[in-house]
């Protein structure tokens, strides 16, 4: 891409997303450079979603591969027919192209979620993929990477559960852009644009309570933006369930243990609930007054970047 389809991609990036201008032009940048990308950000962070729109901006096709122990390198570059070999051979027209060799073919980005997630033997698959440019598949031959074709992988650091470490060459063949949480202004907007028409005060309150579970005490993992869209659209149409308005206090709390309480982790060892915790940072977040752009205690409103 040259410097004006960079800015054009951009522009059409800015319109898709809220904020993210930084992450925008380092990806924008790094895709128009040749090179392959990797993500790393907790969860709710837009790492798939700035993807996708950074494809369409830039009218790329998009394969997304999800990561996890079953990917192994037949489903991920593709495989022969059983049914079909039995009558013609392995023949490369009996061939079913996996994501990968869909990608390479098309000159997409090829999207890997969780990639550490992923059985060593299919990120050695990659590794081959981002060093040669192709990929050979016995009994089909060469598949070179048409013009275009990038991997971008993602993956959340902090989550130690059925993870492995990245091999230190997949990061000696890509760049990295890390992404936390966003400010507490860029989340309202996300929460403004995901439920629109949301009531003023709700959804400030709804980002304020879901940002406060990211620096409380009890919490090892706190919830992303998701849970303050969910909140605000549950509270919505509980109200109308209970003909009241959503500034009720208890549909505001009830909102927020359905939205919160299953994302949040506590640490280990405490006594308390999850729903306990949530009503606590609830009760300080609505104790502030009538005036709900006054800060909350826990740094409810405080921005955690």
């Amino acid at each position: 891409m040259t410097q004006l389809d960079d800015r054009s991609v951009l522009a059409a990036l800015d319109e898709a997303m809220v904020g993210r201008r930084r992450e925008l032009e380092l990806l924008v940048a790094a895709l128009a450079a040749g090179r392959h990308v990797l993500l790393e950000g907790p969860p709710g962070t837009g790492k798939s979603t700035m993807l996708r729109a950074a494809a369409d901006a830039a009218h790329r096709g998009f394969v997304f591969v999800e990561g996890n122990a079953e990917l192994t390198p037949a489903r991920l570059a593709g495989q022969f027919d059983p049914s079909r070999v039995l009558g013609e051979g392995y023949t490369p027209d009996v061939f079913v192209d996996g994501p990968l060799v869909e990608a390479l073919r098309e000159g997409s980005l090829l999207y890997v979620e969780e990639l550490n997630r992923v059985p060593e033997e299919t990120v050695n698959l990659l590794i081959t993929v981002m060093s040669e440019g192709d990929l050979n598949v016995p009994r089909v031959g060469r598949i070179a990477a048409a013009d275009g074709f990038r991997i971008v992988a993602a993956m959340n650091p902090f989550d130690n559960v059925g993870t492995s470490r990245v091999a230190g060459a997949i990061y000696d063949r890509i760049c990295r852009i890390t992404m936390d949480y966003q400010s507490a202004a860029d989340e309202d907007g996300i929460v403004a644009r995901r439920a629109g028409g949301a009531d003023e005060d709700l959804r400030f309150r709804a980002v304020a309570v879901t940002r406060a579970t990211r620096s409380h005490p009890e919490i090892r993992v706190g919830s992303s933006v998701r849970g303050a869209i969910d909140l605000v659209e549950v509270a919505r149409r509980l109200a109308r369930i209970r003909d009241t308005d959503v500034s009720d206090p208890s549909v505001g709390l009830d909102s927020a243990l359905v939205a919160l309480s299953g994302r949040i982790r506590l640490h280990e060892g405490g006594d308390r609930r999850a729903e306990d915790v949530i009503r606590e940072i609830w009760e300080a977040v609505s104790s502030e007054g009538d005036d709900p752009k006054h800060p909350a205690p826990n740094g409810a409103t405080t921005d955690h970047r």
